[in-house]
């Protein structure tokens, strides 16, 4: 990931709404959420959470798919690893003891076990 697409995805990510539809769509996994559902579960006016999902869409963070007459959103894990992996790169000069934990999680996050 380079430092201009990390910039994107953090300041989608920047804003509580966006955050809470980002990290609901984590937790539901590949399969997603329907829109109606996930402004249901949010508590959240359909217009303010499609503005929120396209910004997150444009982040490339999240991807939707048609269902019938529904649209299901769901998070781009392979994204959310890329920015995590880019955030921890460097991290403290490869010392195990600080970057073996936040390694685990990213492990187990691109292999889908983090959901």
């Amino acid at each position: 990931m380079k430092s201009k697409q990390a910039v994107s995805a953090l300041s989608a990510l920047a804003h509580e709404g966006r955050l809470a539809a980002f990290r609901l769509l984590v937790k539901a996994g590949p399969d997603g959420l329907a829109a109606g559902d996930l402004a249901q579960k949010l508590k959240t006016p359909p217009s303010s959470l499609s503005t929120n999902l396209m910004l997150l869409s444009h982040a490339e963070l999240v991807s939707s798919r048609r269902d019938g007459r529904s649209i299901i959103y769901s998070a781009n894990f392979d994204a959310m690893g890329d920015l995590l992996s880019f955030l921890i790169e460097d991290c403290c000069n490869g010392s195990p003891e600080v970057c073996a934990p936040l390694a685990e999680v990213l492990e187990s996050c691109k292999s889908g076990k983090c959901c």
